[in-house]
């Protein structure tokens, strides 16, 4: 998985099926989502992309400095952050982060 020291995630999570992309996490699978608890070490750049999912994400430990279509905004620990369907964006961590994705299918 990650180099993400100390992962905070429960250990039952830690447990999940590995996902890798642009990130580690580990997935769980919902009805038209996917879940990933996410880790994303400390100086994690992701260069911009889209994705064919609407995404929700809940900060859980560190920031994501997040742009979306040109405009960026910091989400710390407790916040919500939203990525809609096709919308081109990237991200920065700083510091080690982790936070809870949910990628929704289009209906």
């Amino acid at each position: 998985m990650a180099s993400v020291p100390n992962i905070q995630f429960p250990e039952i999570f830690q447990q999940l099926p590995a996902f890798k992309c642009r990130f580690d996490a580990f997935q769980m699978n919902g009805e038209n989502c996917k879940i990933l608890f996410a880790t994303y070490p400390a100086n994690t750049n992701i260069d911009p992309h889209t994705h064919d999912t609407f995404n929700w994400g809940l900060i859980t430990r560190g920031a994501m400095h997040l742009t979306v279509e040109g405009v960026e905004k910091t989400y710390r620990v407790g916040e919500w952050f939203n990525v809609p369907l096709e919308a081109n964006h990237s991200a920065r961590c700083d510091d080690a982060t982790e936070v809870i994705e949910f990628w929704f299918n289009p209906e």
